[in-house]
């Protein structure tokens, strides 16, 4: 299914006061560093860059199932707020799963798609998704946003608006303006002060901490370098490596290649300083590797892949050497993307997670709003019973 979106200079949606809300279907209409000047937090994910690999690469857009269509919120011909939103005809590459919404919406006798969603594509990670320039203006940009998420379901007809992985500010501010909040969980890594990847191990349990230094070893004794290569510095071989790896991952574990050829390469060129490779070699061959985004305080993995046959090798690229990065930049906290509870045990801990929906049908929102009240409960049981189970200390602070 297509849909048609403005291609060219802007479709406007509103204006209140001096403020007024358009939408552009290309960041290549807009200018970067007036989006990029916009408060993104810690997260790379919404960043021009980012976004615009993603249209480069093909990775969204027409026969995607994400139509992008940028929300802007300008003061006259200044920039000061916006939401990178995609119109969307599936549920894939979402990961806050709707699949049992779209059922219901069949069983309401109404279409489930198309919709709206506001995220970082193919991104399960937490990140601003209501960008504003000044904190003066958030409360008017967030207001904005919400109304240009009401508009919008009404010039598509859509049967409702989702908003992935937002901040927990955005998820208390936003419920104002029509959207109920969704709690979920990932399992991310917390800085507790470490000085030293020791002193990390020395938190954990005494069984927890053995197991991560034979695995540590493991992995180590079978390659012979590991390092960490900003993609400034990243040859062409790696680029293609990683594309290899990607895909080769995907296929093994019967998923999709949501990111088409060109992306690693556009988004290495677009993100010269925030995007990594943890390169694995053995016998100066490049055998693995994973992408790593860093934040001012934060570090982001995705996309592991090997050609190795290694014991370990997995959870020394994509966990442990990344929590070893982590403390020695002082970094808050390292997320390696959904699902995984696998984690528990090498030193992640349950966190929450927020998105936003808001619903067309009054009827079928209120019915949604009800599950979401007992899910939300359901989710706190099960993230205290896995902090139970964590691999830390029952002394630690």
């Amino acid at each position: 299914m297509r849909i048609a979106t403005s291609p060219g200079v802007g479709s406007r949606l509103a204006r209140s006061r001096d403020i007024s809300i358009r939408t552009e279907a290309t960041l290549e209409h807009v200018n970067s560093e007036h989006w990029d000047a916009l408060n993104h937090g810690d997260s790379p994910f919404q960043r021009f860059g980012f976004l615009r690999a993603l249209e480069e690469s093909g990775s969204v857009g027409p026969d995607t199932g994400w139509h992008p269509i940028y929300l802007l919120v300008e003061r006259g011909q200044q920039l000061i707020g916006a939401a990178a939103a995609y119109l969307k005809t599936d549920s894939y590459g979402e990961y806050i799963f709707d699949w049992a919404w779209a059922r219901a919406a069949g069983q309401f006798g109404q279409n489930y798609y198309p919709k709206l969603v506001i995220a970082a594509p193919f991104t399960p990670a937490t990140g601003s998704r209501f960008l504003y320039r000044d904190i003066e203006d958030r409360d008017l940009v967030y207001e904005a946003l919400g109304a240009g998420i009401a508009e919008l379901i009404k010039q598509f007809e859509l049967s409702s608006a989702h908003v992935l992985f937002c901040t927990d500010e955005e998820a208390n501010a936003m419920q104002k303006y029509g959207l109920a909040r969704r709690a979920s969980y990932q399992f991310h890594w917390r800085n507790r002060g470490y000085t030293s990847f020791d002193e990390f191990l020395g938190a954990l349990k005494s069984r927890k901490r053995k197991q991560i230094r034979k695995e540590r070893r493991r992995a180590r004794e079978a390659i012979d370098t590991l390092e960490f290569v900003p993609a400034r510095e990243m040859r062409e071989e790696d680029v293609l490596a990683l594309d290899r790896f990607y895909r080769k991952t995907v296929a093994e574990h019967g998923g999709f290649d949501y990111l088409r050829p060109g992306f690693f390469e556009a988004a290495a060129r677009n993100m010269p300083d925030s995007m990594l490779f943890a390169r694995v070699t053995i016998a100066s061959k490049v055998v693995a590797g994973a992408v790593f985004f860093e934040g001012e305080r934060s570090l982001f993995g995705r996309y592991w892949g090997s050609e190795a046959n290694c014991d370990f090798l997995h959870f020394e690229v994509a966990y442990y050497a990344a929590i070893e990065r982590c403390i020695e930049r002082g970094y808050e906290r390292f997320e390696a993307g959904a699902q995984g509870q696998q984690k528990l045990i090498r030193g992640f801990e349950p966190a929450l997670t927020h998105s936003l929906h808001r619903f067309a049908d009054p009827r079928f929102g209120r019915a949604i709003r009800g599950f979401l009240i007992q899910e939300e409960q359901g989710v706190a049981q099960q993230m205290a019973e896995l902090a139970k189970c964590g691999p830390y200390r029952v002394d630690e602070d």
